[in-house]
This record gives structure tokens, C-alpha cells and sequence, in this order.
């Protein structure tokens, strides 16, 4: 349990990846624009909604420093194209604390979304469309009162894709934020988010991933040990299951996020209510 400095470094890269990327598109078509927006854009910037992730838990500056953090999480921020690490950390605090909570948790589908996209065609669409309904359903379930980092984490935001839009061109803009919104919805990657807690068994409501894109993804497919140790960096998880092996290796897992996203669209069993919801008990000290 210590930080990971070499995060600092990668997250530092990738941006400056982005950036390149960015002056390489601006002139090219726009089919070729959306192309390498889907093809690598997504790869970076859902990895990077990882690497945030990974800050929100101090894992760069360690826990005595928490507001360098917070400051480099808004660093990280600046190529996903949408102020979102500020809030993250809020969310996904109460996410680990309580797990599963009703109105606490909005990583919980609300009823609606239990309700309506229960066909094949229906959870086909709400995969492409996650990324939105991460973005509001907090507004529904969990509103907070926006704090000063908030604040600022949209306006240097904001100011950040003016200075795009203005060096680089309308076609970087929209390379950034396509590459946004694509590697957040219907990717590969993007089986994450239903492999974390969706309930493909009975019984068991958080599930392990061990397979190559935790490569791209800072280890967050070791949920499992995630969870259980959240001041583990992703880094040392495979050490924790490692170590831990009778724990962990008994336990259903997945190889492959891909398969995730087929069994969840086809399975006519299993829909956004595939969750495990906990009516609290007490007051809930939120972050």
C-alpha cells in the first residue's frame, strides 16, 4: 500500500500522445478522423478514465498528499475532452464505501434503465450510450453540491478545448471527444463496466478479470482485489492475488471483456437490474 510514482510518467505520456495525435489528424478527412478517434484515440482515453481512477485513490502522490492528486487528476483530465475527474473522485468514494447502496451508489443502472433496455436490441444500445449515462445518472440518483475543485476542473477544462479548437483545428476537437465518447461505449475495453458487478451468477456480485487489456487498463480487471484492498496502486495487484491465491483463484472469473459485452447483449437473463442493491442502514457519511 504505497503510491505508484511511474503513474505520474505514464499519465504524463499519454497525454503528450494525445497531443501529437491531435496536430496528426487536424488536416486528415473526416472519415479518417472518426477512424483513428476509434482505432486509438478510445485506447488512450478510456485508459486514461482508468489512470484517473487510479489518482482518485491517491495512488500517484500517496494519501498525505491528497490535493496533488486532485490537481493531477485535472491534468489527466485534459484530453477525454470533459471535466469528470473532480467528480469522480466524489462518486466513486461512496462507490467503495458503499457498494451497491440505493441512492448512493450511481454506478447502480437507475429503474429506467432496468425497465426499458431489457431486449437485445435495447442493452445494444444502452452499451453504446454508457458513457452518457454514467455522465447523468448521478444527477438522478446522487446530486451533490458542486465544490470549488469542481469548479475548476471545468473551467481549465473548457479552457483546454478552446485552445484545441483554436491551435489545432474543429477536426481535433472532434477527434478528442469522439475518441471520448466511442472507447467509453461500444469497446472492448468498455467491458469493464459490466464485468466489475454485474451478476452473471447467482451469488457472486463483484468478478475478477485476468487477461491482456489490463495492460491498458492500470489492473482495474483485478476487482476482486481491488475492492478489497483499494489502497493496493493496480500495479501490485496481481502481487495481492499472488499472495492471496487460495482467496482469489477459487473464485468465477472472466478472460475476456469482449465475451462480457456478447453474453450481456444476448443473455436474455441478464439486464441492467443484474445488480446487487443494498437499502442502507444508518446514515451514510458521503464524501
Amino acid at each position: 500500500m504505497k503510491p505508484d510514482p511511474n503513474l505520474i510518467w505514464i499519465i504524463v505520456l499519454m497525454v503528450l500522445t494525445q497531443l501529437v495525435a491531435f496536430y496528426l489528424v487536424k488536416d486528415l478527412d473526416w472519415k479518417w478522423v472518426l477512424f483513428w478517434a476509434y482505432a486509438f484515440g478510445s485506447c488512450i482515453n478510456h485508459s486514461m478514465t482508468l489512470a484517473i481512477h487510479e489518482v482518485s485513490h491517491n495512488s500517484a502522490f500517496g494519501n498525505n498528499r491528497a490535493l496533488w492528486n486532485r490537481w493531477f487528476g485535472i491534468f489527466a483530465n485534459l484530453p477525454i475532452g470533459v471535466p469528470y475527474s473532480v467528480s469522480f473522485k466524489r462518486y466513486h468514494m461512496d462507490h467503495h464505501r458503499y457498494l451497491g447502496g440505493d441512492g448512493i451508489d450511481v454506478d447502480i443502472p437507475t429503474d429506467f434503465e432496468g425497465w426499458f433496455f431489457c431486449t437485445t436490441f435495447r442493452k445494444f444500445v444502452w452499451v453504446i450510450l454508457q458513457p452518457l449515462f454514467y455522465a447523468f445518472r448521478p444527477l438522478f440518483i446522487n446530486p451533490k453540491p458542486i465544490s470549488y475543485l469542481e469548479v475548476i476542473n471545468t473551467v481549465i477544462q473548457i479552457t483546454f478545448d478552446i485552445i484545441v479548437y483554436y491551435v489545432f483545428g474543429i477536426r481535433s476537437l472532434v477527434y478528442m471527444l469522439a475518441a471520448s465518447l466511442l472507447g467509453l461505449g461500444l469497446h472492448p475495453i468498455s467491458g469493464h463496466f459490466i464485468a466489475e458487478h454485474y451478476m452473471f451468477l447467482k451469488g457472486h456480485e463483484t468478478y475478477s478479470y485476468y487477461g491482456p487489456l489490463n495492460l491498458l487498463t492500470f489492473n482495474v480487471g483485478y476487482h476482486n482485489e481491488h475492492h478489497d484492498f483499494p489502497n493496493v496502486p493496480g500495479k501490485n495487484l496481481p502481487l495481492v492475488r499472488k499472495i492471496a491465491a487460495e482467496y482469489y483463484d477459487s473464485l468465477p472469473h472472466y478472460t475476456s471483456w469482449v465475451k462480457v459485452l456478447y453474453d450481456f447483449v444476448m443473455d436474455d437473463t441478464v439486464s441492467p437490474y443484474s445488480r446487487m442493491k443494498r437499502h442502507q442502514k444508518g446514515k451514510a457519511a458521503l464524501e
